[in-house]
């Protein structure tokens, strides 16, 4: 009898056993290559012992994913870029709410949506980048600028279907309103030198290359090709310097990577962990230094490189709004011809 009953203690203890390392972990569907997040999420398994499952791929087709997977999703915690991206897995039923605890406070208010259902995890910004040897600081000035007639066959840009420039756009959108909007979106239209094509580094070599003298672009992009392992792509980057529009008045554009608790979540302690890590100071260091991202995190220093691009007034809106203006943002780029 006394065998019998150790037997069974053994087997409810394997079962505990089983549970508990079972509920130890967290599926991570993430739009962030594997490269740019798996480093942060190993270390996070070692300071916890919470193991993280990780599925990355494109973020509309991850979105896709989960508006499908529904309730059977194994997803607990989707990270995506832009906070165009994270309204829409909000409005798509995707997300949970987040709990109001005390780390989650530690990201300020306009990087986080209003019902918590998303945070920012970095910043990045998009200013104006120009060849220093065809064209002067003192030439630059803002975003609208860029529509004006002395830069006619001298700006390139990505396609309209970029969502950092939807952004971008519903971003002036709250600030100027849409007739401004319009006209500054037709002025552009009208200076581009070659029609939109490429990512933001192909942007960057069209200016070195003499293509273009100005462009728009995500700051983290240079930062790479400046601390590139390619001679060529180093070489490339010393052709262009970062200029921060908008100083003198709502200041520069400043997007977010982010991340949301899925609606389904089984192991949404784990998830809480998760995020509260990613936004602790060591994760955000080493956003900072590795990816060259601005942390949202206030007392974390800049990469050394970020700092070389200069200091910058950021744009306070609040980040939801470039979701929630993200249609009617498309609608007069389309109207304007930005294709």
């Amino acid at each position: 009898m006394i065998k019998r009953t150790i037997n069974w203690m053994l087997v409810l203890l394997t079962i505990v056993s089983v549970q508990a390392t079972y509920a130890a972990q967290v599926n991570v569907y993430s739009a962030r290559k594997e490269v740019l997040i798996k480093p942060i999420l190993d270390a996070f398994t070692q300071q916890t012992g919470i193991q993280v499952k990780l599925l990355t791929g494109k973020a509309d087709a991850l979105l896709t994913r989960l508006r499908v997977e529904g309730a059977y999703s194994p997803a607990d915690v989707f990270i995506t870029v832009d906070a165009g991206r994270l309204h829409r897995a909000k409005v798509s039923n995707v997300l949970q709410p987040i709990q109001a605890e005390k780390w989650l406070h530690s990201v300020p208010a306009e990087l986080r949506d209003d019902d918590n259902y998303w945070l920012g995890l970095t910043m990045r910004a998009r200013p104006i980048m120009y060849a220093p040897d065809r064209v002067a600081s003192s030439e630059l000035s803002s975003y609208e600028d860029l529509a004006s007639n002395k830069w006619q066959g001298r700006l390139c840009l990505r396609s309209s279907e970029a969502v950092y420039n939807q952004s971008l756009v519903a971003a002036t959108l709250h600030a100027l309103g849409e007739q401004a909007t319009q006209a500054w979106l037709q002025g552009m239209v009208a200076n581009l030198a070659i029609p939109p094509a490429g990512g933001d580094v192909d942007q960057i070599k069209n200016v070195a290359a003499g293509q273009c003298d100005v462009t728009l672009v995500n700051t983290y992009y240079l930062g790479r090709m400046v601390n590139s392992d390619s001679a060529e792509e180093r070489a490339v980057a010393q052709q262009v310097k970062v200029f921060w529009p908008n100083q003198n008045d709502r200041g520069s554009h400043f997007n977010v990577s982010g991340a949301g608790i899925t609606k389904f979540a089984s192991n949404v302690k784990e998830a809480h962990a998760l995020l509260a890590f990613l936004v602790s100071p060591e994760a955000q260091r080493w956003y900072a230094d590795i990816n060259n991202e601005y942390p949202v995190v206030a007392g974390v220093a800049n990469s050394a490189t970020l700092d070389a691009f200069g200091e910058a007034k950021r744009d306070p809106i609040a980040l939801q709004i470039l979701g929630e203006n993200n249609t009617k943002a498309v609608q007069l780029m389309d109207q304007a011809g930005w294709r």
